[in-house]
């Protein structure tokens, strides 16, 4: 009982934590001393700089300002002249922080009598519209890197530190070429001529995580694999900087800035839109973490080998083992060793599989977010919700007789915005609590299409009032992630304390966790963070409890199956599968058909609408996604009663154990705040 009860604190410890860095670094997205650059003196910068937080640099000409720009070094610049002026802005830096400096810009120089053209330097395309890419190649190269070091702990520790970095710097290369084919030819997310300068930087970040992780690894045993997911994937994935290093909050902007996934981003990101320019820190900072995760591992095998010096004969024994080499009346075996021993080739394979799907999966439901018959409203006879309308952006429009039956559907969350037209004007409503990504595109397409069509307000309207430190409505979604880890997470390491897959109470523990840890993420979110409206705390509860009991008696059902390998299918189920499909913050009609078609089937989807529905739209909506969790609930509740008393034989997967399967849950989740 006591290695159970520690099992579960501590998965309840690291989710919370989890929670906490996520939540923290996503929730309150806007500059802080972004630097931003001037060529003079404007009353224009004086007024943004009012409002938002810029770190201003004063260039001696535009064509310095420029520079800096393509460089990278700024996230935009103004350029004050004698009767109009010039704002740049670079969206590559940051697509939220050009959303920013456009909207600062544009409201400052109305209330200052002062024009403005725009000019954009390093634009996104329309296969990475949101910036989105730099994080998602993060994914499988952070998380393989370590994913290689976790899992091959267990089998691993006998072989020579020169044949474990060979083995290592091959895995690092296979993923590289991994990541690059999902990136260019399967998803078209990095045009053909970028992958191949992006192939070694891939290769550099999984060979830096991987080397620092066995490093730490050789020092502090079972306990560096802790320490190295929650510094390298949680806190560090946190400080990522995915949306813009200047609009993390201060602290989390120091934080990342001495781990390696910070230096992988501004890596991708520099080689992708700005020609290369300041990678040399970057690669510095990832060479001398992998190099000092080399020297740790190198000191501790010859300590070891110091230590087995009197037992040589048992360690080249051993040795001949681990390698897989066999002596035969044909030959000595040292001259058939294999690259990578039999004992190592099922961990090696799973770590490929996993990583292949963090690439595959999430970059094929997020780089490229574009509305597909997203739910609008009308309210008038106009035309112009279909000039608004085109191949990046399309509706379905349903006419409401007036602007109250219009407001009840948003109310409900039925539609992702209005539009009120009238003789004399046209208002767009936008639902800011529905997508985060939803009012920016409706705006945007509406002005454009009512430059035609006479003048256009936007109006912004939340049923019930945004939280008061998550202005986009993001933490929902963050959320959702500690909450899946820790319910598979729960299992994992229950199992492994108990020491058996078998225990006829081992659900009652599951859900007892589930009540706990709900709370505990719950009064986190709600009043540390201000990231759920204090109204709300009572009912968010039960609702991230469900969740979290949701996943952990699936993944107990199929531990119980197929034992450790349960736990695995389970990770690729709800995390690789259910998460991309969700929707998360921008909605549901920013999925490709694929991931549109999938979610419902699955509970992320369902756990994140329960929630959002719950908080932000009265409790409307909520039937299925409340039907689909109790389904999965009940059934597999039942089914687990069934085979804790039934006892049926557990089923054993060669090179799968179940210290193998909680590694690979422990790292199995997407890190860093992506937009």
């Amino acid at each position: 009982m006591k290695k159970s009860l520690v099992a579960l604190v501590t998965v309840g410890v690291v989710g919370a934590f989890f929670g906490l860095c996520l939540v923290s670094a996503l929730q309150l997205l806007e500059p802080r001393d972004m630097p931003f650059g001037v060529t003079g003196p404007s009353p224009v910068v004086d007024a943004v700089k009012s409002k938002l937080s810029l770190d201003v640099t004063t260039y001696s000409s535009e064509a310095d300002l420029t520079q800096a720009a393509e460089d990278g070094d700024i996230y935009g610049g103004y350029i004050p002249g004698s009767s109009s002026d010039k704002l740049v802005t670079v969206p590559a830096k940051s697509f939220f922080g050009e959303v920013y400096v456009r909207g600062g810009f544009a409201d400052a120089a109305k209330k200052n009598d002062r024009t403005f053209t725009t000019t954009v330097i390093a634009p996104l395309p329309t296969s990475d519209r949101t910036g989105s890419v730099a994080g998602l190649l993060l994914l499988p190269t952070l998380i393989g890197g370590y994913l290689y070091a976790s899992m091959m702990f267990p089998y691993a520790r006998a072989a020579s530190a020169w044949r474990r970095v060979a083995i290592l710097l091959g895995f690092s290369i296979v993923i590289a070429v991994i990541t690059g084919v999902v990136a260019g030819p399967v998803t078209g997310a990095v045009p053909a001529s970028y992958v191949w300068p992006l192939l070694p930087c891939f290769a550099l970040v999984t060979a830096t995580v991987a080397l620092a992780a066995v490093g730490i690894q050789a020092v502090l045993g079972k306990a560096g694999s802790l320490v190295v997911a929650v510094a390298f994937i949680m806190v560090g994935g946190a400080g990522a900087g995915g949306a813009g290093v200047a609009l993390l909050p201060t602290y989390w902007q120091h934080i990342g800035a001495v781990l390696p996934p910070r230096y992988a981003i501004e890596l991708y990101r520099n080689v992708r839109y700005f020609d290369g320019h300041n990678i040399l820190p970057s690669i510095a900072v990832l060479l001398a973490y992998g190099l000092a995760g080399l020297a740790l591992l190198l000191v501790m095998e010859r300590r070891r080998a110091a230590k087995n010096q009197p037992a040589h004969a048992g360690a080249a024994t051993e040795a001949t083992t681990d390698t897989g080499a066999e002596a035969t009346a044909d030959g000595p075996a040292e001259t058939r060793r294999r690259f990578v021993p039999k004992n190592l080739v099922a961990p090696v394979l799973l770590a490929v599989l996993v990583t292949t799907l963090f690439a595959l999966n999430y970059m094929s439901a997020g780089h490229e977010p574009v509305a597909n018959d997203m739910p609008f409203g009308v309210v008038g006879s106009t035309s112009l919700a279909e000039d608004a309308q085109g191949d990046l952006f399309s509706l379905k429009i349903t006419e409401y007789p007036d602007q109250a039956s219009a407001t009840d559907a948003m109310n409900r969350g039925q539609i992702y915005g209005a539009l009120i037209a009238s003789d004399s004007s046209n208002e767009v409503i936008v639902v800011p609590s529905i997508s985060d990504l939803s009012p920016l595109d409706i705006a945007a397409n509406f002005e454009k299409a009512a430059k035609s069509a006479g003048t256009i307000t936007v109006t912004a309207y939340t049923p019930t009032p945004l939280a008061p430190k998550d202005p986009f409505a993001l933490v929902l979604a963050a959320l959702m992630v500690p909450l899946l880890v820790g319910g598979y997470m729960a299992t994992a390491l229950l199992t492994n304390a108990m020491g058996s897959a078998w225990s006829r109470w081992r659900g009652l523990w599951l859900v007892g966790f589930a009540v706990v840890f709900g709370l505990v993420v719950d009064l986190i979110a709600t009043y540390w963070l201000d990231g759920i409206p204090t109204a709300s705390f009572w009912i968010v509860w039960p609702i991230m409890s469900l969740i979290v009991v949701t996943v952990s008696l699936f993944a107990a059902v199929l531990r119980r199956l197929l034992g450790p390998l349960g736990i695995l299918v389970t990770v690729m189920l709800f995390m690789q599968f259910g998460n991309p499909s969700s929707g998360g913050s921008n909605g549901v009609p920013y999925l490709p058909p694929f991931w549109r078609d999938l979610g419902p089937f699955l509970p992320p989807r369902n756990g994140y609408d329960l929630l959002r529905n719950t908080v932000y739209f009265g409790g409307n909506g909520i039937g299925q996604a409340l039907t689909v969790l109790l389904a999965y609930t009940l059934i597999t509740g039942g089914i687990l009663f069934f085979l804790e008393w039934y006892r049926p034989q557990e089923l054993s997967v060669p090179g799968v154990d179940k210290e193998t399967a909680a590694s690979a849950a422990s790292v199995s989740v997407p890190v860093g705040p992506l937009p």
